[in-house]
């Protein structure tokens, strides 16, 4: 029998703000609220949203050379990262695949690392069993609330005064109305906003207190998919896998140049192969041409009926005024202004090649 969904902390005020509960990742998670998917997805592009994204596994890592050690098993130059700045990496697999994407913080006597709900079962046994002489302790008594959106800055100011000064992928333990919280400047919606863990005991308490504000709208997964997608923001387990490399899914960015160079890392090899060669594929954006949107696993094709990749993710991006998708496509065909067939229900429907991302990406830098 499937163990019953676990609940964060926010569940009963969830239910009470009339969350529609899901099973998402083996937790009871609010989809959407009476606001609607739409409705909360506007609120965050306009004003600010709240996600509750506790399920998200955190980690700390205490021990000598943290970031030097975490260079063993992620791309990412993680030895250079200064106190109270966070940085994007993944996990890397001998084949150069993405074992999962998560966020790592240097908290000065630890490093503070947030994994995806669905991959915390491999990656804290991956930590713990290579990061020799590293305590890896996960955090099961913090909650996890990202506001996001453009007035999240006064929002979450109101209460955290010093969270107004960080700034993009910084962060910093700062006092919200006598609960010590960690406050971090990040997010996956492509707006501007904070996630804060909480002690788990105090988390409605501050939530509460970041909802009173009239800026400030619950939002759920819909709206967070939505959301990320028109930013052009992978989900692991569906834009990127353990197949995929990070050089397909245009995410060189996030090696810093030293990495590159050096390798040593797990799957370097082809990492360092496709930099140089370029890959085989490349994750592209696709605007569908009609009203119809192309979902995972639609088959993208050549003009000439050649298959040549498939949609990852897709769906209706209401900010961008119509559907919206990511995939792979073979390299050749992967140029902004390529004009492919995809797929749908049998059918042969016009779509467009376009850069990523679909909504401009607005972070406090």
């Amino acid at each position: 029998m499937a163990d019953a969904p676990k609940r964060t902390p926010l569940y009963d005020l969830h239910v009470e703000l009339g969350g529609k509960m899901v099973d998402f990742a083996g937790w009871e998670m609010p989809v959407q609220y009476p606001l609607g998917i739409m409705g909360e997805h506007k609120q965050c592009r306009e004003k600010a949203a709240l996600f509750d994204v506790s399920h998200m596994g955190q980690v700390v890592l205490k021990g000598e050379n943290v970031g030097e050690k975490l260079e063993a098993l992620c791309p990412q130059a993680f030895s250079a990262l200064k106190e109270g700045k966070a940085r994007y990496g993944f996990f890397t697999n001998e084949g150069g695949g993405i074992m999962d994407d998560l966020i790592v913080s240097n908290a000065g006597d630890h490093f503070f690392v947030v994994v995806n709900a669905s991959m915390r079962h491999q990656d804290i046994p991956h930590m713990a069993a290579h990061l020799e002489g590293v305590e890896v302790v996960e955090i099961f008594d913090r909650a996890l609330v990202a506001v996001q959106g453009p007035k999240a800055e006064a929002v979450v100011g109101a209460v955290c005064p010093v969270a107004r000064d960080l700034k993009f992928m910084e962060t910093t333990v700062a006092d919200i109305n006598g609960v010590e919280c960690r406050v971090s400047r990040l997010g996956y919606t492509g707006e501007d906003g904070y996630e804060i863990s909480i002690p788990e005991d105090k988390a409605e308490e501050v939530t509460r207190a970041f909802l009173a504000d009239e800026n400030c709208e619950p939002a759920g997964l819909g709206a967070r998919d939505s959301l990320r997608l028109e930013a052009g923001l992978c989900l692991y387990g569906s834009d990127i896998d353990t197949e995929t490399s990070p050089i397909e899914a245009s995410l060189i960015w996030a090696i810093q140049k030293r990495r590159r160079e050096e390798g040593g890392f797990p799957g370097a090899e082809r990492i360092q192969r496709e930099i140089a060669e370029g890959p085989a594929r490349r994750l592209v954006g696709i605007r569908p041409e009609g009203r119809a949107p192309a979902r995972h696993g639609v088959e993208v094709q050549a003009e000439n009926g050649s298959a040549i990749g498939e949609i990852t993710s897709g769906g209706f991006g209401p900010t961008a005024g119509g559907p919206v998708a990511m995939g792979y496509v073979a390299s050749a065909h992967a140029e902004p202004g390529t004009k492919v067939h995809l797929m749908i229900r049998g059918k042969a429907q016009p779509a467009e090649i376009v850069a990523l991302p679909f909504v401009k990406q607005n972070y406090k830098r």
